[in-house]
C-alpha cells in the first residue's frame, strides 16, 4: 500500500545538491587542470576561496561547453542532430542547481553552491548558456557586431561571473565592464590560435564581411593562396584583444591584491597567446601555439611586479565594443525563456 502523499519526503534544498564541498572543489580542480593549463596556473595565484570558487565556476562552463558539444574537455565534436535535447539538458540542470536540488551532475552541483556563495543570478547563467547555444546550432558571425555578441556570450558574460566571484558587487557597472572586456580579449585570443582547429571542426569565427573584404571564397580561408589574408585577419583579432585587454587592466586596481595578481597573469599568459600568433604570420597554424611552463612562469612573475606597482596604462582609444552596447542586442533578442522543468525524455 502506497504512503499518503502528506507524508511523503521532499527532496530538501541544499547548495551543492547535498554533496560535501571539498568533494565539488576537487572534482572542479580535476577539471580546470584537465581543461586550462594555462587558466589553472593562473587560479593558483587567488586566496584560497576565491581561488576554489573560481574553480567551481569554471567547472560548470567547462561542463556546459562539452554537453552543448558532445565532447570530452574539447575533444571532437559530435553532430547537431540533437542539440537541442543537449540545450535543453543544460538549462534544466542549471535550473536544478539555483533551486540548490541534487543534480547526479558534480560540474552542475559545484555551479549551485558557487551561485549560492556569491549570489549568481539566472540572467548571468543564462548569458553564458546562450553562447553554447550558438556552437551547438553552428552558427557563424556576419558581421563584426555578431562577433562582438559571440565572444560576450562565450567570454565576456563568464568574465562578469567570474568578478562576482571575486567579490566584486552586482551593480558595480565599471568593474564588471571591464570584467568582460577581459573575458573578450580571452576569447579573441583563442580564436585567433585555433582557426586551424575550429576549420576541422567545420566552425569559423571570422565575420563573412571580413572574408568578403578580402575576397575569400567561402571555407577557403585555410588554402595555401589565402595564408596572407589570413595572417591580416588574425593581425586584427589580436590588435581588437589588445585593446581590450588595455581597458580590463583599468579594472585591476581595486581588486585585492592577489586577485589583481592572478587576473594580470592570466591576461598576460592570454596575450602572450595572440601576440605569438601575430609574430609567426604565416605559419600560424602549422602548429598549436602553446606558452611553455617556463614562459608562463615569466608571465605569474611579470604580473606579481604588475600588480604590486598597480597603475595600469590606458589603451589609446577603448574598445568599441561595450558591455552595455551588446547587452542591448541581447536584451532585444527577446526575454530569458523560463527552462522547461519537464522530465527529459529516456535515450533511445
Amino acid at each position: 500500500m502506497l504512503a499518503p502523499s502528506r507524508i511523503l519526503r521532499t527532496t530538501p534544498a541544499q547548495a551543492g545538491g547535498g554533496r560535501e564541498r571539498w568533494s565539488l572543489v576537487e572534482h572542479a580542480y580535476d577539471a580546470i587542470a584537465e581543461g586550462s593549463k594555462s587558466f589553472a596556473t593562473a587560479s593558483e595565484l587567488f586566496d584560497r576561496d576565491t581561488r576554489e570558487r573560481v574553480w567551481l565556476l569554471y567547472a560548470w562552463c567547462r561542463r556546459c561547453d562539452d554537453l552543448a558539444d558532445g565532447q570530452d574537455h574539447g575533444g571532437e565534436p559530435t553532430e547537431h542532430a540533437d542539440a537541442d535535447k543537449r540545450l535543453r539538458a543544460i538549462r534544466l540542470l542549471t535550473e536544478r542547481a539555483f533551486e540548490g536540488l541534487p543534480t547526479a551532475d558534480p560540474a552542475f552541483d559545484a555551479f549551485g553552491l558557487v551561485a549560492r556563495e556569491c549570489g549568481l543570478t539566472r540572467e548571468m547563467a543564462e548569458d553564458v548558456i546562450m553562447g553554447f547555444e550558438l556552437d551547438a546550432a553552428g552558427w557563424r558571425p556576419r558581421t563584426e557586431r555578431d562577433l562582438a555578441r559571440y565572444c560576450y556570450h562565450v567570454a565576456g558574460a563568464v568574465g562578469v561571473m567570474m568578478a562576482v566571484v571575486m567579490g566584486v558587487p552586482k551593480d558595480d557597472s565599471e568593474m564588471l565592464d571591464r570584467a568582460c572586456d577581459m573575458g573578450i580579449a580571452f576569447q579573441l585570443a583563442n580564436i585567433a590560435r585555433d582557426i586551424g582547429e575550429d576549420d576541422a571542426a567545420d566552425r569559423c569565427y571570422l565575420p563573412i564581411e571580413w572574408l568578403v573584404e578580402e575576397d575569400i571564397e567561402p571555407g577557403q580561408h585555410l588554402k595555401p593562396h589565402h595564408r596572407g589574408e589570413l595572417t591580416d585577419m588574425a593581425a586584427r583579432l589580436v590588435t581588437l584583444m589588445e585593446r581590450h585587454e588595455a581597458a580590463a587592466k583599468l579594472g585591476t586596481p581595486r581588486l585585492p591584491f592577489r586577485s589583481r595578481w592572478a587576473v594580470l597573469a592570466a591576461a598576460r599568459i592570454y596575450g602572450a597567446i595572440g601576440r605569438e600568433v601575430r609574430a609567426r604570420g604565416q605559419a600560424a597554424w602549422d602548429h598549436r601555439v602553446v606558452i611553455g611552463r617556463w614562459d608562463k612562469a615569466k608571465h605569474v612573475l611579470g604580473a606579481f611586479w604588475e600588480a604590486l606597482r598597480n597603475r595600469p596604462q590606458p589603451p589609446e582609444t577603448m574598445p568599441e565594443w561595450t558591455r552595455g552596447d551588446i547587452l542591448i542586442d541581447v536584451r532585444m533578442a527577446g526575454p530569458i525563456a523560463k527552462p522547461p522543468m519537464d522530465p527529459l525524455p529516456d535515450e533511445e
